[in-house]
Order: structure tokens, then C-alpha cells, then sequence
């Protein structure tokens, strides 16, 4: 069971990425991707995977690891390749199987079903994801050494 220091920071380095989710998703929503919801959504995840990766590596989970920096940049991307996928399932459903959109509801009710399944619930869902997946896979619990025969040697993972 993780302790609250480390639910605590992790839950820091997720509002923030998730601050920077929000800013980008809403800047090329209401710019340049007014006609393209999900695509908003996926750069803008994308641009915070990226952010949540250094946060992560320096603050988050600076006492875990065990991979070497490539490896584990790779594995936290790889984790949150899927966390994308599912993050967007939630916004994909409202918009093209609920039909939440224009001109079947108005403008208003589809913006917040849009905030509500892709900004709630993707980023719940994606973010139950995410941390199991780091502390699964990406920032393994370090080697805790263990006396073999009176000597300490550090367990293999």
C-alpha cells in the first residue's frame, strides 16, 4: 500500500499535467480545432504526458526506478499511450455513440458534455490507469538488499 506522501505528490504532478491538459485542449478547441473535439483532446494529453514525465521523475517517484533513464522515459510513455486511449474512450462515447453534440442538443449542453466525459471522467479513468501503471511497471519498487549467508547483496528485480 502506497504511503500518503507518495499519493499526495503523485496527485500534485496530475493536477498540474492536468491544468496543462485543460489549457491546451480549450486553446485549440476554441482555435484552430473547433471541428475536431478529439483531436483537441489527444494533443493536448500528449503535451501533459510529456510535463507529468519530467514531474514525475524528479518529485513523484525520485525514490523509485530501477530502469535506465531511456528504458523507463519509454515505459512511462508506453503506459501512457493506453492511458490516452482510455482517457478518450469517455469522449468518444458522448459525442459519437450518445450523438452529445450540434445540432441534436445546443452549444452549451454539448460543451459540458464534453467537459464532463472527456475532462471528468477520461481523466479519472486514465489517471486510475496511469498509476498503477508507473508503479507497476515504470518505477518499480527499488532492490531492497537482503542477507544471504551473513552478507547483504541487493535482490534482483
Amino acid at each position: 500500500m502506497p504511503g500518503p506522501r507518495a499519493l499526495f505528490r503523485f496527485a500534485v504532478v496530475g493536477a498540474a499535467a492536468y491544468g496543462v491538459t485543460v489549457l491546451v485542449d480549450y486553446s485549440l478547441k476554441l482555435t484552430v480545432l473547433q471541428e475536431k473535439p478529439v483531436t483537441a483532446l489527444a494533443i493536448a494529453t500528449v503535451a501533459s504526458t510529456a510535463f507529468a514525465y519530467f514531474l514525475s521523475r524528479q518529485w513523484s517517484f525520485v525514490d523509485r526506478g530501477g530502469h535506465g533513464r531511456l528504458r523507463e522515459a519509454t515505459l512511462f510513455f508506453a503506459v501512457n499511450a493506453g492511458a490516452v486511449a482510455v482517457n478518450l474512450v469517455p469522449l468518444l462515447v458522448s459525442r459519437y455513440v450518445l450523438r452529445l453534440e450540434e445540432p441534436h442538443i445546443g452549444y452549451l449542453a454539448q460543451e459540458i458534455a464534453d467537459f464532463v466525459a472527456g475532462m471528468i471522467l477520461g481523466t479519472a479513468t486514465g489517471t486510475a490507469f496511469r498509476w498503477f501503471g508507473y508503479r507497476r511497471w515504470v518505477f518499480p519498487r527499488p532492490a531492497r538488499p537482503k542477507e544471504i549467508d551473513g552478507e547483504l547483496v541487493a535482490k534482483l528485480p
